[in-house]
């Protein structure tokens, strides 16, 4: 399908051929058969976009000092890394439009194939011939709403929760400063809320719009002496849709609103609010947070959990009901708000317009989409440089996820090492396959697991999708013959395990391994050696400063990341397992109270192996970022180690210190985890053995069990 998008890195705006979304529950397909393009929030993506990299570092403050610590907890080469990687990743445009249902997602309620809706939603209403769109960013359209005019319904709900918010009151008087788009839709639904209304702009070709569409409204030169001439009290709440860094359109708020007046910033814009009217007045100022209750809300938008509705009148949903309504019932019309209809295929000029590149007036700008199209869920990547490789039969390559860690981390190790085939790569909606795929050089793109899954070319499948995915991936990628490498970790459930336990132990089935990565790292090999030959148990302390996670994080959520312990807390189990050579038989978690911070990640793990040395993981969600990540100390037998990092480990022994360092700094061994897989394929001998990976697990489960419980656990 064809998908309009955004480079980040050169800023320039491209129709993209990327696989039709793979329909997921609770959502819907939608053959889009319009879209409306943002003039302010899209021109100030693509205007971002085209900054250089320095620009974009003025402009974005916040993210340079995220780049800065990374550099400084992992080094200038990881950081450069994962920047450019982000500026690499191509952003889809739009949020707002309107189609026709084609597949129904298992539990979509309240609509069915065949339905005309509007779409909303940054991410999910995109420039695109289909589009994936979540139950609660979906309104049915009634016979009389085409949808040239419900593409508007997403921008319609904005300026509905910014008047709400208001709280206009019927025959108030409401001035609207920017008649932008938001503007002229602003004043539209003043008026249907029984309100006298006052527009303000300083275009004179918007102001005369506005006055076509039966508005009092002026020019700025004109809008103080106005208003009182036409409100000598002011006005009872005023409404800024303007778009500007200026912080005239809030200082001309103070100037027009009445005492004890309400001023709400719809538009982005600047928030130096000058104290004397302000005060003098006692104004209310308020800050609208887009389409409404609901708006960056997971679980409301993309888990489909809705707000009871005595509770929350107008959630984000409702306000999209609401606005449609309006359009139905001829209240709010913006017909005469179109100015263009642009093809899909020509998308691009839309953001000459916006970005001032093509000097043509604008208000409403559409982009059109084909009646009909196929439904192709592979897309062959034409020019792609192929990956270098050698014995490119032995390893035919499918990947499943093409996400952060993919992309910054895995695929690079990939391409680094050069073994293998690579095929085909999945994401969900295909945009970041496609992206990855010319990158990496992979011969295709898809949004359907199956097209790796279910390839009888592909023999070597690598699982980087979210967690809960893991195990059922595994086991049909197995089941299909295929060698799985499956990032951490193989399972968040016991039951899940059970499953898993006798697919990827049976004789002569394939190859399964967890990408438990550090016990590959080139330290961690070096630390190993330290300690062979021991006679005695060990005592390992294993401190991990994990950073705070917002609790809306998809790790938090038990049933897709199943927790930190679980999701996380493996790797540093593995490691310890690792070390000591022998399998965990106990654990014992104790942890600090979560509060409405945290979700057990504050906690430390007690384990004892089965030769009786003992390891504590100390998980640390409560600490500053600045301190580097890991820190490893290990004691046996007179001989001491501490590995900081992996960036350097120390030996102590005999009264002596030997230091090592990592060669190119920090390296937490993913590129060896990587050659290890393949050369246990070759070899048909586990690069982890299997009763290890199910330790590991279990030693997890046990763990979150302890903590409830407040007992030590045993390991089965």
């Amino acid at each position: 399908m064809k998908q309009l998008l955004q480079d980040m890195r050169d800023g320039n705006t491209r129709i993209e051929n990327t696989p039709v979304p793979q329909i997921r529950p609770a959502m819907a397909l939608v053959r889009n058969k319009t879209s409306l393009v943002s003039a302010g929030t899209e021109r100030m993506v693509v205007e971002f976009a085209e900054k250089s990299l320095a620009g974009k570092a003025r402009s974005r403050p916040d993210l340079v000092r995220q780049v800065l610590r990374k550099t400084r907890q992992e080094g200038v080469g990881p950081a450069l890394l994962a920047a450019l990687n982000r500026l690499d990743q191509p952003m889809s445009l739009g949020y707002s439009s309107a189609g026709k249902i084609v597949e129904c997602g298992d539990g979509l309620r309240g609509f069915k194939c065949g339905d005309r809706v509007a779409c909303a939603g940054s991410g999910y209403a995109v420039h695109a011939e289909y589009v994936l769109v979540p139950q609660n960013l979906l309104v049915r359209l009634p016979d009389n709403v085409d949808e040239e005019s419900a593409a508007f319904t997403t921008l319609g709900a904005i300026a509905l929760q910014g008047l709400r918010l208001a709280e206009p009151r019927l025959g108030e008087n409401v001035a609207v400063i920017g008649l932008g788009l938001l503007g002229l839709l602003a004043v539209q639904l003043a008026r249907a809320s029984g309100c006298h209304v006052f527009g303000v702009d300083t275009n004179p070709q918007r102001v005369s719009l506005a006055q076509q569409m039966g508005f009092e409204a002026v020019q700025r030169s004109l809008a103080v002496e106005a208003g009182q001439g036409l409100y000598p009290n002011g006005f009872d709440c005023i409404l800024i849709c303007a778009d500007t860094q200026s912080n005239d359109p809030v200082e001309l708020a103070g100037a027009l609103a009445r005492d004890h007046g309400r001023v709400v910033a719809v538009g982005a814009v600047g928030m130096g609010i000058p104290r004397r009217p302000y005060y003098d007045k006692e104004l209310q100022f308020t800050v609208s947070r887009s389409y409404g209750p609901g708006r960056y809300d997971p679980l409301y938008e993309e888990s489909g959990h809705d707000y009871p509705i005595g509770q929350v009148r107008w959630t984000e949903g409702r306000n999209l009901e609401a606005f449609v309504d309006l359009l139905a019932s001829g209240a709010v019309d913006v017909k005469p708000l179109i100015t263009h209809r642009i093809p899909i295929d020509q998308g691009a000029v839309a953001y000459e317009l916006i970005t001032g590149k093509k000097d043509e007036p604008f208000m409403g700008v559409l982009l059109t989409y084909p009646d009909s199209g196929p439904v192709e869920r592979v897309v062959s990547i034409p020019g792609g440089v192929p990956a270098a490789h050698s014995s490119a039969d032995k390893y035919v390559i499918g990947v499943l996820g093409a996400g952060n860690y993919a992309n910054a981390v895995f695929l690079p190790a990939m391409k680094n090492i050069g073994r293998g085939r690579f095929k085909t790569i999945v994401s969900a909606a295909g945009l970041h396959a496609t992206a990855s795929a010319r990158k990496y050089g992979f011969e295709q793109s898809s949004s359907s697991e199956d097209a790796v899954l279910m390839d009888p070319e592909i023999n070597t499948v690598v699982l980087l999708t979210r967690h809960n995915e893991h195990t059922r991936q595994a086991i049909i990628a197995l089941s299909n013959g295929k060698n799985v490498y499956c990032e951490k970790p193989p399972a968040i459930k016991e039951d899940e395990l059970s499953k898993l336990e006798p697919v990827m132990g049976k004789e002569g089935s394939p190859l399964f391994m967890v990408g438990y990565n550090r016990r590959f790292s080139p330290l961690g090999m070096e630390l190993k050696q330290f300690l062979a030959g021991r006679a005695e148990p060990l005592w390992m302390h294993y401190r991990i400063n994990a950073g705070e996670l917002p609790l809306t994080h998809w790790l938090h959520n038990i049933e897709e990341g199943g927790g930190r312990i679980i999701g996380e807390g493996c790797h540093f189990i593995d490691f310890l397992t690792f070390l000591c050579g022998y399998l965990p038989t106990e654990v014992s978690a104790t942890g600090l109270p979560d509060g409405e911070r945290y979700r057990q990640d504050n906690v430390s793990i007690t384990l004892e192996f089965a030769d009786g040395s003992l390891g504590v993981v100390s998980y640390i969600a409560n600490g500053d970022r600045m301190l580097p990540k890991e820190h490893l100390e290990v004691f046996c037998a007179g001989r001491s180690a501490v590995l900081d990092d992996f960036r350097r480990l120390h030996l102590y022994s005999g009264g002596n210190r030997h230091t090592i360092n990592s060669r190119g700094g920090q390296n937490k061994g993913q590129r060896q985890a990587w050659n290890s897989f393949l050369d246990s394929v070759s070899s048909g001998i586990p690069a982890i053995p299997y009763n290890e990976i199910s330790a590991v697990s279990k030693a997890t489960f046990q763990a979150v069990r302890s903590l409830s419980s407040r007992r030590r656990e045993t390991i089965a």
